[in-house]
Protein backbone atom coordinates (compact mmCIF):
# COMPACT_ATOMS: atom_id res chain seq x y z
CA UNK A 1 0.00 0.00 0.00
CA UNK A 2 0.97 3.35 -1.08
CA UNK A 3 -0.32 6.81 0.62
CA UNK A 4 -0.53 10.14 -1.62
CA UNK A 5 -1.01 13.42 -0.19
CA UNK A 6 -3.30 15.21 -2.15
CA UNK A 7 -4.32 19.41 -1.92
CA UNK A 8 -4.76 21.76 -4.82
CA UNK A 9 -4.50 20.04 -8.32
CA UNK A 10 -0.70 19.40 -8.38
CA UNK A 11 -1.51 15.56 -6.41
CA UNK A 12 -4.93 14.56 -8.38
CA UNK A 13 -2.95 15.14 -11.50
CA UNK A 14 0.21 12.78 -11.08
CA UNK A 15 -2.62 10.30 -9.85
CA UNK A 16 -4.98 10.85 -12.97
CA UNK A 17 -2.19 8.36 -14.98
CA UNK A 18 -0.34 6.61 -12.13
CA UNK A 19 -2.29 3.58 -11.83
CA UNK A 20 -0.27 1.01 -13.69
CA UNK A 21 1.95 1.64 -11.16
CA UNK A 22 0.30 2.67 -8.11
CA UNK A 23 -3.29 -0.04 -8.37
CA UNK A 24 -6.11 2.53 -6.82
CA UNK A 25 -7.18 -0.66 -4.68
CA UNK A 26 -3.56 -0.68 -3.27
CA UNK A 27 -3.61 3.16 -2.73
CA UNK A 28 -4.74 5.55 0.34
CA UNK A 29 -5.34 9.16 -0.67
CA UNK A 30 -5.37 11.72 2.06
CA UNK A 31 -6.79 14.94 1.43
CA UNK A 32 -6.78 18.09 2.47
CA UNK A 33 -8.87 20.22 4.19
CA UNK A 34 -7.48 23.39 5.68
CA UNK A 35 -9.70 24.87 2.07
CA UNK A 36 -12.63 23.50 3.19
CA UNK A 37 -15.31 26.36 3.57
CA UNK A 38 -19.50 26.51 4.31
CA UNK A 39 -21.02 28.54 1.73
CA UNK A 40 -24.67 28.98 1.83
CA UNK A 41 -24.77 26.91 5.05
CA UNK A 42 -23.28 23.63 3.15
CA UNK A 43 -20.23 22.29 3.56
CA UNK A 44 -17.65 22.53 0.41
CA UNK A 45 -14.16 20.11 0.55
CA UNK A 46 -12.40 21.10 -2.97
CA UNK A 47 -9.40 18.92 -2.63
CA UNK A 48 -11.49 16.08 -1.58
CA UNK A 49 -13.80 16.11 -3.78
CA UNK A 50 -11.17 16.91 -7.04
CA UNK A 51 -9.95 13.39 -6.12
CA UNK A 52 -13.02 12.22 -5.74
CA UNK A 53 -14.62 13.31 -9.26
CA UNK A 54 -11.32 12.22 -10.26
CA UNK A 55 -11.38 8.57 -9.83
CA UNK A 56 -15.19 8.69 -9.89
CA UNK A 57 -14.94 9.62 -13.82
CA UNK A 58 -16.30 12.80 -13.98
CA UNK A 59 -13.95 15.66 -13.22
CA UNK A 60 -13.81 18.50 -15.37
CA UNK A 61 -10.67 18.14 -16.37
CA UNK A 62 -10.62 21.38 -18.33
CA UNK A 63 -10.18 23.37 -14.64
CA UNK A 64 -9.63 20.37 -12.19
CA UNK A 65 -12.97 22.01 -10.53
CA UNK A 66 -16.62 20.57 -10.13
CA UNK A 67 -17.91 18.22 -12.41
CA UNK A 68 -17.99 18.35 -16.13
CA UNK A 69 -20.34 19.66 -18.10
CA UNK A 70 -22.28 20.47 -14.83
CA UNK A 71 -25.33 22.86 -14.98
CA UNK A 72 -25.96 26.28 -13.52
CA UNK A 73 -28.93 27.12 -12.64
CA UNK A 74 -29.08 27.77 -9.11
CA UNK A 75 -25.66 29.43 -8.94
CA UNK A 76 -27.00 31.73 -11.88
CA UNK A 77 -29.87 32.60 -9.92
CA UNK A 78 -28.38 33.04 -6.88
CA UNK A 79 -26.22 35.79 -8.76
CA UNK A 80 -29.88 37.21 -10.52
CA UNK A 81 -31.07 37.49 -7.30
CA UNK A 82 -28.48 39.27 -5.60
CA UNK A 83 -28.16 41.63 -8.39
CA UNK A 84 -31.75 42.19 -8.92
CA UNK A 85 -31.92 43.37 -4.87
CA UNK A 86 -28.77 45.29 -5.21
CA UNK A 87 -26.82 43.79 -3.01
CA UNK A 88 -22.95 43.21 -3.35
CA UNK A 89 -21.76 39.87 -4.43
CA UNK A 90 -19.19 39.39 -1.95
CA UNK A 91 -17.45 37.48 -0.51
CA UNK A 92 -19.87 37.99 2.03
CA UNK A 93 -18.51 36.02 5.78
CA UNK A 94 -20.92 35.62 8.36
CA UNK A 95 -20.65 37.59 11.48
CA UNK A 96 -17.91 36.59 13.91
CA UNK A 97 -19.84 35.03 16.48
CA UNK A 98 -21.41 33.20 13.82
CA UNK A 99 -17.80 31.53 12.74
CA UNK A 100 -18.25 28.86 15.23
CA UNK A 101 -21.29 28.31 15.63
CA UNK A 102 -23.26 25.23 14.46
CA UNK A 103 -21.35 22.29 13.24
CA UNK A 104 -17.85 23.10 14.03
CA UNK A 105 -15.81 21.41 11.39
CA UNK A 106 -17.33 24.40 8.98
CA UNK A 107 -15.28 27.06 12.34
CA UNK A 108 -13.77 30.02 10.73
CA UNK A 109 -15.02 30.10 6.98
CA UNK A 110 -18.79 30.32 7.06
CA UNK A 111 -19.81 32.28 4.03
CA UNK A 112 -23.35 33.59 2.90
CA UNK A 113 -24.67 32.08 0.47
CA UNK A 114 -25.98 35.16 -1.01
CA UNK A 115 -24.73 35.66 -4.39
CA UNK A 116 -21.84 32.99 -4.09
CA UNK A 117 -18.31 33.70 -5.02
CA UNK A 118 -17.30 30.36 -5.70
CA UNK A 119 -19.14 28.82 -9.04
CA UNK A 120 -20.67 25.63 -7.64
CA UNK A 121 -22.56 23.38 -10.49
CA UNK A 122 -25.70 21.74 -9.68
CA UNK A 123 -24.52 18.35 -9.69
CA UNK A 124 -21.62 19.33 -7.78
CA UNK A 125 -23.83 21.22 -5.15
CA UNK A 126 -25.84 17.64 -4.51
CA UNK A 127 -22.53 16.50 -3.44
CA UNK A 128 -21.75 19.20 -0.85
CA UNK A 129 -25.41 19.01 0.67
CA UNK A 130 -25.63 15.23 0.79
CA UNK A 131 -22.25 15.45 2.79
CA UNK A 132 -23.44 18.18 4.83
CA UNK A 133 -26.63 16.75 5.58
CA UNK A 134 -24.48 13.39 6.82
CA UNK A 135 -22.61 15.83 9.11
CA UNK A 136 -25.81 17.36 10.62
CA UNK A 137 -27.24 13.28 11.18
CA UNK A 138 -24.20 12.89 13.33
CA UNK A 139 -21.35 11.16 11.23
CA UNK A 140 -17.47 12.50 11.47
CA UNK A 141 -16.26 13.78 8.47
CA UNK A 142 -14.16 10.66 7.49
CA UNK A 143 -17.36 8.17 7.10
CA UNK A 144 -19.17 10.82 5.14
CA UNK A 145 -16.29 10.80 2.75
CA UNK A 146 -16.14 7.18 2.44
CA UNK A 147 -20.23 7.37 1.83
CA UNK A 148 -19.60 9.81 -0.53
CA UNK A 149 -16.65 7.49 -2.32
CA UNK A 150 -18.76 4.32 -2.40
CA UNK A 151 -21.51 6.72 -4.30
CA UNK A 152 -18.77 7.28 -6.92
CA UNK A 153 -17.50 3.70 -7.14
CA UNK A 154 -13.78 4.43 -5.82
CA UNK A 155 -11.51 1.85 -5.88
CA UNK A 156 -9.22 4.02 -3.68
CA UNK A 157 -9.56 4.63 -0.18
CA UNK A 158 -10.54 8.16 0.51
CA UNK A 159 -9.74 9.76 4.01
CA UNK A 160 -10.21 13.59 5.06
CA UNK A 161 -6.79 14.92 6.68
CA UNK A 162 -8.72 15.04 10.19
CA UNK A 163 -12.52 15.36 11.38
CA UNK A 164 -11.55 18.20 13.44
CA UNK A 165 -11.43 21.78 11.60
CA UNK A 166 -8.05 23.41 10.44
CA UNK A 167 -8.74 26.71 8.33
CA UNK A 168 -6.23 28.10 6.31
CA UNK A 169 -6.14 32.13 6.90
CA UNK A 170 -3.83 34.26 4.79
CA UNK A 171 -2.87 37.69 6.39
CA UNK A 172 -2.59 40.93 3.92
CA UNK A 173 -1.96 44.63 4.46
CA UNK A 174 -6.13 44.42 3.97
CA UNK A 175 -6.49 42.02 7.25
CA UNK A 176 -6.95 38.22 7.49
CA UNK A 177 -9.08 36.56 4.54
CA UNK A 178 -9.98 32.97 4.73
CA UNK A 179 -7.89 31.11 1.72
CA UNK A 180 -11.07 30.93 -1.06
CA UNK A 181 -11.10 34.65 -1.08
CA UNK A 182 -7.44 35.31 -1.43
CA UNK A 183 -7.13 32.49 -4.28
CA UNK A 184 -10.73 32.44 -6.10
CA UNK A 185 -12.05 35.86 -5.44
CA UNK A 186 -8.83 37.82 -5.39
CA UNK A 187 -7.11 35.82 -8.20
CA UNK A 188 -4.10 35.43 -5.48
CA UNK A 189 -2.97 39.23 -5.90
CA UNK A 190 -3.00 40.35 -2.59
CA UNK A 191 0.44 41.11 -0.77
CA UNK A 192 0.74 37.82 1.74
CA UNK A 193 2.08 38.40 4.66
CA UNK A 194 1.79 35.17 6.81
CA UNK A 195 -0.51 32.09 6.31
CA UNK A 196 -2.23 31.15 9.98
CA UNK A 197 -3.12 26.98 9.91
CA UNK A 198 -6.25 27.88 12.37
CA UNK A 199 -7.41 24.93 14.65
CA UNK A 200 -4.13 22.92 14.10
CA UNK A 201 -3.11 23.09 17.55
CA UNK A 202 -6.43 21.63 18.72
CA UNK A 203 -6.53 19.25 15.58
CA UNK A 204 -5.40 15.65 15.58
CA UNK A 205 -5.58 13.48 12.36
CA UNK A 206 -7.57 10.26 13.01
CA UNK A 207 -6.73 6.86 13.61
CA UNK A 208 -7.00 6.04 9.71
CA UNK A 209 -4.87 8.47 8.72
CA UNK A 210 -2.04 7.52 11.27
CA UNK A 211 -2.68 4.22 10.37
CA UNK A 212 -2.21 4.98 6.26
CA UNK A 213 0.86 7.18 7.16
CA UNK A 214 2.84 4.01 8.60
CA UNK A 215 3.17 3.39 4.65
CA UNK A 216 5.40 4.61 2.17
CA UNK A 217 4.26 8.38 1.49
CA UNK A 218 4.13 10.15 -1.44
CA UNK A 219 3.80 13.86 -1.30
CA UNK A 220 2.92 15.13 -5.34
CA UNK A 221 3.38 18.62 -6.84
CA UNK A 222 0.82 20.07 -4.78
CA UNK A 223 1.35 22.81 -2.94
CA UNK A 224 3.35 23.23 -0.21
CA UNK A 225 2.35 25.92 1.97
CA UNK A 226 -2.23 25.58 1.53
CA UNK A 227 -2.23 22.43 0.27
CA UNK A 228 0.54 20.38 2.18
CA UNK A 229 0.70 22.92 4.71
CA UNK A 230 -2.34 22.13 6.63
CA UNK A 231 -1.87 18.35 6.91
CA UNK A 232 2.04 19.06 8.67
CA UNK A 233 0.54 21.88 11.02
CA UNK A 234 -1.07 18.82 13.20
CA UNK A 235 2.33 17.81 15.24
CA UNK A 236 1.21 14.02 15.06
CA UNK A 237 0.50 14.25 11.07
CA UNK A 238 4.11 15.56 10.70
CA UNK A 239 6.07 13.49 13.21
CA UNK A 240 4.58 10.36 11.57
CA UNK A 241 6.03 11.61 7.97
CA UNK A 242 9.67 11.40 9.98
CA UNK A 243 9.16 7.60 10.90
CA UNK A 244 8.07 6.19 7.02
CA UNK A 245 9.35 6.54 3.48
CA UNK A 246 8.43 9.75 1.53
CA UNK A 247 8.97 10.78 -1.73
CA UNK A 248 8.12 14.70 -2.53
CA UNK A 249 7.53 15.54 -6.46
CA UNK A 250 8.44 19.20 -6.51
CA UNK A 251 6.14 22.19 -8.06
CA UNK A 252 9.28 23.96 -8.89
CA UNK A 253 11.85 23.62 -11.65
CA UNK A 254 14.60 25.60 -9.56
CA UNK A 255 12.71 28.76 -9.32
CA UNK A 256 10.16 28.30 -11.86
CA UNK A 257 6.62 27.36 -10.41
CA UNK A 258 4.40 25.22 -12.21
CA UNK A 259 1.08 27.02 -11.23
CA UNK A 260 -0.95 28.65 -8.53
CA UNK A 261 0.44 30.77 -5.80
CA UNK A 262 2.93 28.34 -4.35
CA UNK A 263 5.44 31.20 -4.55
CA UNK A 264 4.29 33.86 -3.19
CA UNK A 265 2.87 31.37 0.10
CA UNK A 266 6.04 30.15 0.42
CA UNK A 267 8.21 33.73 0.76
CA UNK A 268 5.78 34.88 2.74
CA UNK A 269 6.45 31.21 4.91
CA UNK A 270 10.24 32.43 5.06
CA UNK A 271 10.85 29.91 2.63
CA UNK A 272 12.87 30.48 -0.47
CA UNK A 273 10.37 29.82 -3.73
CA UNK A 274 12.13 27.43 -5.21
CA UNK A 275 12.82 23.34 -5.36
CA UNK A 276 15.63 24.49 -2.81
CA UNK A 277 12.98 25.78 -0.82
CA UNK A 278 10.37 22.66 -0.94
CA UNK A 279 13.10 20.79 0.80
CA UNK A 280 13.84 23.02 3.65
CA UNK A 281 9.73 23.29 3.80
CA UNK A 282 10.11 18.90 3.61
CA UNK A 283 12.93 17.82 6.19
CA UNK A 284 11.02 14.23 6.62
CA UNK A 285 11.04 13.81 2.82
CA UNK A 286 14.06 10.85 2.04
CA UNK A 287 13.83 11.61 -1.81
CA UNK A 288 12.62 13.72 -4.68
CA UNK A 289 11.01 13.47 -8.21
CA UNK A 290 12.72 16.76 -9.81
CA UNK A 291 12.59 17.70 -13.29
CA UNK A 292 15.26 17.08 -15.77
CA UNK A 293 15.79 20.60 -15.92
CA UNK A 294 16.14 21.83 -12.29
CA UNK A 295 19.51 22.84 -11.49
CA UNK A 296 18.87 21.96 -7.60
CA UNK A 297 21.21 20.06 -5.65
CA UNK A 298 19.62 18.21 -2.85
CA UNK A 299 21.24 16.33 0.00
CA UNK A 300 19.00 13.59 -0.33
CA UNK A 301 18.41 10.63 -3.42
CA UNK A 302 17.03 12.46 -6.60
CA UNK A 303 15.44 10.49 -9.63
CA UNK A 304 15.14 12.92 -12.69
CA UNK A 305 11.88 13.16 -15.50
CA UNK A 306 10.25 15.41 -17.23
CA UNK A 307 7.87 16.39 -14.43
CA UNK A 308 4.80 17.55 -16.71
CA UNK A 309 1.57 16.56 -16.08
CA UNK A 310 -0.37 17.22 -18.65
CA UNK A 311 -1.59 13.89 -19.78
CA UNK A 312 -2.47 10.64 -18.08
CA UNK A 313 1.20 9.40 -20.34
CA UNK A 314 2.91 11.99 -18.36
CA UNK A 315 1.21 11.19 -14.94
CA UNK A 316 2.74 7.18 -15.43
CA UNK A 317 6.03 8.30 -16.74
CA UNK A 318 6.19 10.67 -13.32
CA UNK A 319 4.32 7.75 -11.41
CA UNK A 320 7.61 5.57 -12.20
CA UNK A 321 10.13 8.03 -11.25
CA UNK A 322 8.43 8.29 -8.05
CA UNK A 323 8.64 4.56 -7.74
CA UNK A 324 11.88 4.42 -8.09
CA UNK A 325 12.36 7.39 -5.59
CA UNK A 326 10.32 5.13 -2.88
CA UNK A 327 12.98 2.44 -3.15
CA UNK A 328 15.92 5.01 -3.17
CA UNK A 329 14.05 6.55 -0.06
CA UNK A 330 13.80 3.03 1.67
CA UNK A 331 16.99 2.41 1.34
CA UNK A 332 18.24 5.62 2.80
CA UNK A 333 16.34 4.98 6.05
CA UNK A 334 17.58 1.58 6.20
CA UNK A 335 21.02 3.16 5.79
CA UNK A 336 19.97 5.57 8.43
CA UNK A 337 18.63 2.88 10.89
CA UNK A 338 21.81 0.81 10.66
CA UNK A 339 23.97 3.82 11.49
CA UNK A 340 25.05 4.87 7.96
CA UNK A 341 25.59 8.18 6.86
Amino acid sequence: MTTFLAGGTGTPKLLAGSSAVFPPSETVVVGNTGDDIELGGVLVSPDLDTVLFLDGGVLDQETWWGIDSDESSTHDELHRLADSAGIDPGPRYLPPDEQTAGREIASWRRFSGVAEFMFIGDRDRAVHVTRTSLLDEGRTLTEVTQTLADAFDLERTLLPMSDDPVTSIIHTPEGPMHFQEFWVARDGECTVEDVEFRGAEQATPTDRVLAALDRPVVIGPSNPVTSIGPMLSMERFERALFETPVVAVSPFIGDRVFSGPAATLMRAMGFEASTAGVAKAYPFADAFVLDTDDPTDLDRPVVRTDTTLDSPTDAERVARAVREALDRASERLETVADGGA
